[in-house]
């Protein structure tokens, strides 16, 4: 393996950790905020782990352009 493909692989391990980590954090904050202001519903959670994902996504989008 070459420099560029270890360099390649641990950012994209690092991308996927990231994502768990932040989908999970939010899922838990969504859940929270359910609990406390929105009647138990679930439509927070699933927005919590949207906006979660979504950043982890910019994140590894930008981390993985950096590498051209």
């Amino acid at each position: 393996m070459s420099f560029s493909e270890d360099q390649f692989g641990r950012k994209l391990d690092r991308c996927v950790t990231d994502s768990i980590i932040k989908g999970c954090g939010g899922l838990v904050i969504g859940s929270v905020a359910s609990l406390l202001f929105f009647k138990r519903r679930v439509w927070p959670a699933w927005l919590g782990l949207g906006f979660g994902v979504g950043v982890a996504y910019r994140t590894c989008e930008k981390d993985l352009n950096s590498l051209k």
